[in-house]
């Protein structure tokens, strides 16, 4: 039986929500397909319930659904509302996936450390959950300098400062480095991490999305060589905007957490500061969102061959047989040590860009290694990209972020930064102790296990 035009709609939609929940297979080359088409399903799974009903239903008007095509396209629409149900399921759950993740690499105590420190997290903004584009809002709400120079290459060497208005400037504001996603190929400090920024900024941070240079034209490490001089930039000047130069954290997704896992795991390190070899180049913490940390190994298991490729042709422009080295140094899995800074690696089970086997392979590296902290949030059917959009996933997972952070900005309070805390009941030294031997407990059961 051919189908007819309302079944073809449902059939559409039933299709769509499919791949939301089980992405096509990304060894067929199609994996940016599958990313584009499941990427606003699995994120507003509800909003999208909403569309395919409605269609469905003005498609049935005055008796359609007795037909065959109409009864096709109900039964088809009802398989569809159930994924989308599932999904918004998954989206939900996503709160308890961050927080057994925040406790099985900071310790059950996390909070009590930020609370003694008096950094717990407040109520922040309101990011409401399915609001697809609040982002020009956010924008003119809390940029307060936009196009910044911080380096030579001109327009792909600025960066916006995001700051309150009524931040106090005596340079003790906690301070955020957003590196944007684009696959080495595009990327602007707008549009990427809005809630995120949203959410610490109104919580007394400052914030600095920044652009840097963008492959063909570029050749690696020209991109990492700019965010260092962005991180550069930030220590000597983030104070006249009220922020603590000492206190420094960077993200970014995608090929943004491709480069900011690198810096904060490549302080100093000559060869990415070419001209500015002597400069401090340190972060306090690094939170990569669905990143890439092995550019000849995307998977752990030899994939997907394209994405090689492509970092061949037009990233690194040489292949990997012909100068490994090159590839290795490129690749923040190579940096992992001991003295590596606390992180925390966010990515889904459904990223069809950066699969989620190259994300369990650094997050397992870097806690054998590591002598810091560790949180690694895997969420189920989740997309790549999935926190551009302000969804009720993303909303779990900026509280989660914010906590890590406050987590770690409380092992950096100087004593004289923490006086009157026993009279508020506890040491803050004394809570990270409990929860870092709680933390590496929990890893030394998780290894014996193995």
């Amino acid at each position: 039986m051919t189908a007819g035009p309302r079944s073809r709609q449902a059939l559409a939609g039933l299709a769509a929500t499919a791949n939301a929940l089980h992405p096509v297979s990304r060894s067929r080359g199609i994996s940016a397909a599958a990313f584009a088409i499941g990427w606003p399903v699995s994120e507003l799974p509800l909003l999208t319930l909403g569309l395919q009903s409605a269609i469905t239903a003005a498609g049935l008007r005055r008796g359609g659904w007795r037909t065959r095509d109409g009864q096709v396209s109900v039964a088809a629409q009802a398989l569809s509302a159930a994924g989308l149900i599932a999904l918004h399921r998954s989206a939900q759950q996503s709160q308890q996936v961050l927080e057994a993740a925040l406790v099985d690499g900071l310790g059950a105590a996390y909070r009590d450390v930020a609370v003694a420190a008096g950094l717990a997290p407040g109520v922040g903004p309101a990011i409401r959950p399915m609001t697809v584009a609040p982002s020009w809002i956010w924008r003119r709400r809390f940029v307060a300098n936009g196009g910044i120079s911080y380096g030579p290459a001109g327009k792909r060497n600025r960066l916006d400062v995001w700051r309150r208005q009524d931040l106090p400037t005596d340079g003790r504001a906690p301070v955020l480095i957003q590196v944007p996603g684009g696959g080495w190929v595009s990327g602007e400090t707008r549009w990427q991490a809005y809630p995120l920024m949203a959410r610490l900024v109104d919580a007394g941070w400052v914030c600095v999305p920044i652009n840097y240079r963008l492959s063909p034209r570029a050749t690696f490490p020209d991109h990492i060589v700019d965010v260092k001089r962005a991180i550069v930039w930030v220590k000597e000047h983030i104070a006249e905007f009220g922020g603590n130069p000492d206190f420094i954290a960077i993200t970014g997704g995608s090929a943004g957490g491709h480069l900011s896992s690198l810096a904060a795991l490549t302080p100093n390190q000559p060869e990415f500061q070419p001209g500015f070899e002597d400069s401090d180049t340190t972060v306090q913490a690094g939170v990569p969102f669905y990143g890439v940390y092995d550019l000849a190994d995307w998977n752990g298991q030899g994939g997907p061959i394209n994405n090689v490729r492509f970092v061949e042709q037009h990233v690194l422009k040489v292949a990997a047989a012909a100068e490994p080295d090159r590839w290795r140094r490129a690749s923040p899995i190579s940096w992992v040590g001991p003295d590596a800074p606390p992180m925390m690696l966010i990515h889904g089970t459904n990223d069809s860009l950066a699969p989620v086997e190259g994300a369990r392979r650094m997050a397992k590296e870097l806690r054998a290694e590591s002598r810091q902290p560790v949180v690694y949030a895997e969420l189920p059917l989740t997309q790549h990209a999935f926190d551009i959009y302000a969804s009720l996933r993303t909303r779990y997972t900026v509280r989660a972020v914010e906590q890590f952070l406050a987590f770690v900005r409380a092992g950096q309070r100087r004593p004289e930064d923490t006086l009157g805390e026993q009279e508020r009941g506890g040491s803050v030294e004394g809570a990270q102790v409990e929860t870092v031997a709680a933390r590496n407990s929990s890893n030394a059961a998780r290894s014996a296990s193995a």
